[in-house]
């Protein structure tokens, strides 16, 4: 591309925010347009802010050179153009998307008031403003309900316990974070949100939200069994930021469709992060948004055919260092098939437990919670997808780091 090309970035997430940056080394400056008043902050390190043990300014990402705070609100494709809130216009040569993902709000009755808003004490989990509303809201022995037990419900159930909050998760599922762990990791994350005082309560529905004055009061569970509540956590998951390119009409189906140069529908437009359908995946992960941003850096500051972006094998980690430490990773498949070789260890005095699952002598999959001085090894073995050496135990990869 020529250098005088004008990239415009639509979101300043991680992708948006690592995208305008790598431009900016490589000679491409970007103009960034985030809506959020707040400096762009790492969404992943959201629940620390919220158990206390970070201020907002320490997970702030730092800021590229151009950056605009307008709420985009259309795209006009034939003049190349974004409109924003404010009634401004920036014109664009090419246009990414990095729009990522809103929090899903569950279909329970009573979740919203009158003029559609959430009742008082009732929060999503998902932006800093809903991180310091939240932490201005929890008191000690506040009754805090969670409604989701994956991995942003068990983080958000966490941070409100070492806030000193009485809390209950409540997940629908069989168990805790069903997507990532097995049933043996997941018992013992159960055990870990136990120890720090949190009530779990999984294969339940939660039904009904019932507020007071406009205040929340209770939550309501399927089976007619209430739980008392002065705070509630939504924390159901997510789903891409799609709208605007629906509008503009790009081609959508879970997330913007794009090819492996990260290219829409249309050729001037590009999508990264979590708002991307790559390959049929909306990854909805900080790894790949960040490898798509670097890819796409490449692509557009050397040229066409330069780079590819052609997916990502991710591994998804969580560490909580607030209070009682919690660790965990897992990645590929972790459920075994027939035939395949399962290595596991488990320690229950420790908490610790590592599963490998090896399919024709190929790591396929693994979990890993507590101690994770391992997980280098592992996942460059499984990253590589290359056959396991043929001399030495297979429980070597269980106890050895591998030099991580």
């Amino acid at each position: 591309m020529t250098s005088n090309t004008r990239v415009v970035v639509i979101g300043a997430g991680l992708a948006g925010v690592r995208l305008a940056r790598r431009l900016g080394e490589l000679g491409l400056p970007a103009v960034l347009i985030g809506e959020e008043e707040h400096t762009p902050y790492n969404r992943v390190l959201l629940a620390e802010v919220l158990a206390g043990r970070y201020a907002p300014d320490v997970i702030a990402l730092p800021a590229p050179a151009e950056l605009v705070r307008a709420r985009v609100t259309g795209i006009d494709r034939d003049q190349r153009q974004v409109h924003c809130s404010d009634g401004s216009v920036i014109a664009y040569d090419t246009l990414v998307l990095a729009t990522g993902s809103n929090a899903k709000l569950p279909p329970l009755r009573g979740l919203f008031t009158a003029d559609h808003m959430l009742p008082e004490g009732v929060h999503a989990f998902r932006t800093m403003d809903d991180c310091l509303g939240l932490s201005k809201a929890v008191r000690p022995n506040a009754r805090a309900v969670v409604i989701g037990g994956g991995l942003l419900g068990v983080s958000a159930a966490r941070a409100l316990a070492a806030r000193g909050a009485q809390v209950v998760l409540a997940q629908q599922a069989e168990r805790l974070m069903e997507r990532q762990l097995d049933p043996s990791a997941s018992k013992l994350v159960l055990r870990h949100l136990k120890d720090l005082g949190v009530e779990v309560h999984t294969e339940c529905r939660v039904r009904d939200v019932r507020c007071v004055g406009g205040a929340v009061r209770s939550v309501e569970l399927a089976d007619g069994y209430a739980l008392d509540a002065d705070l509630v956590v939504l924390t159901c998951g997510v789903h891409p930021r799609v709208g605007l390119a629906q509008d503009a009409g790009l081609a959508v189906h879970k997330g913007v469709i794009v090819d492996d140069e990260l290219r829409t529908s249309d050729p001037h437009i590009r999508a990264i992060g979590d708002c991307a359908q790559h390959a049929g995946t909306v990854y909805g992960l900080a790894t790949p948004a960040l490898e798509q941003a670097e890819a796409l850096a490449e692509l557009l500051a050397t040229g066409e055919g330069a780079a590819r972006y052609t997916g990502t094998r991710a591994l998804t980690r969580l560490t909580l260092a607030s209070g009682t430490p919690l660790d965990l990773a897992a990645f590929g498949e972790p459920t075994p098939q027939p035939g395949d070789d399962v290595i596991q260890l488990a320690d229950a005095t420790r908490g610790t437990y590592r599963k490998v699952v090896v399919r024709n002598d190929r790591v396929v999959g693994g979990v890993l919670v507590g101690e994770l001085g391992t997980v280098g090894a592992l996942a460059r073995a499984w990253e590589g997808a290359e056959p396991l050496p043929e001399t030495g135990p297979l429980l070597h990869l269980l106890t050895n780091d591998g030099g991580s």
